[in-house]
């Protein structure tokens, strides 16, 4: 009479065992959100096999785009291509975007952003860069985009050429060790992001982020 209960309880946690070591093996084993705060801005960050990839979004809309500050560090022992197309925003009615690639980011705020626009990016951006955990360090981000863009910025067109193609988000290949960040851009003709579901599919992995809607603070 003693033994069944035992051997009912052997057989749920082999049955339990192998239900985890399937979903395991098909990658269904859903990785934690981490949530946190900093310089204003709220931040999501997701690791699954060693690559972390962690976002915000960025308030203003420049050019028809909504701007979102990633960063990806590749903490596993084989190297990842990491590319803004990786990244597709879904709204709730079904529709998706997927962000924009980086020369049609750069060339279009060239032709459409004012000076003023792409200089408010940049403080901004660095402000963003700036509010990370200090363990961050970028391998192949801003700073390293920055300073190779400076050398060549001759006049006030090429300086703000440098400046876009330093913010943004650029293919990149992540060695062990590596990472990078960037802005990426979303061409999106409303004017608030919206409520919706952040897609990442980079690194040979799925990354889920749920997007609330932003909100609009009345002046008194």
């Amino acid at each position: 009479m003693v033994a069944l209960p035992a051997r009912e309880l052997l057989i749920r946690v082999f049955y339990a065992g192998l239900i985890f070591a399937s979903s395991l093996s098909l990658g269904r084993v859903a990785a934690q959100v981490i949530d946190f705060e900093s310089n204003g801005l709220h931040y999501q960050a997701m690791t699954r096999d060693g690559v972390t990839v962690t976002f915000a979004k960025l308030p203003p809309r420049i050019a028809n785009y909504s701007i979102i500050q990633v960063t990806v560090t590749n903490g596993s022992p084989v190297s990842w291509s990491v590319r803004p197309q990786d990244f597709t925003f879904y709204r709730q009615d079904g529709e998706s975007i997927r962000a924009t690639d980086a020369d049609l980011v750069i060339s279009s705020l060239l032709d459409h952003a004012s000076k003023r626009d792409v200089v408010k990016l940049e403080v901004l951006y660095e402000a963003s860069i700036y509010a990370l955990p200090p363990n961050y360090r970028s391998t192949a981000g801003y700073e390293h985009r920055r300073e190779q863009a400076m050398t060549i910025a001759v006049n006030a067109k090429f300086k703000a050429a440098a400046a876009a193609s330093a913010i943004t988000l650029v293919p990149t290949k992540l060695k062990p060790g590596g990472s990078t960040d960037g802005a990426v851009f979303f061409l999106n003709q409303e004017k608030l992001f919206g409520p919706g579901r952040l897609v990442v599919n980079t690194a040979g992995e799925i990354y889920q982020f749920d997007v609330f809607p932003d909100v609009l603070l009345k002046t008194k």
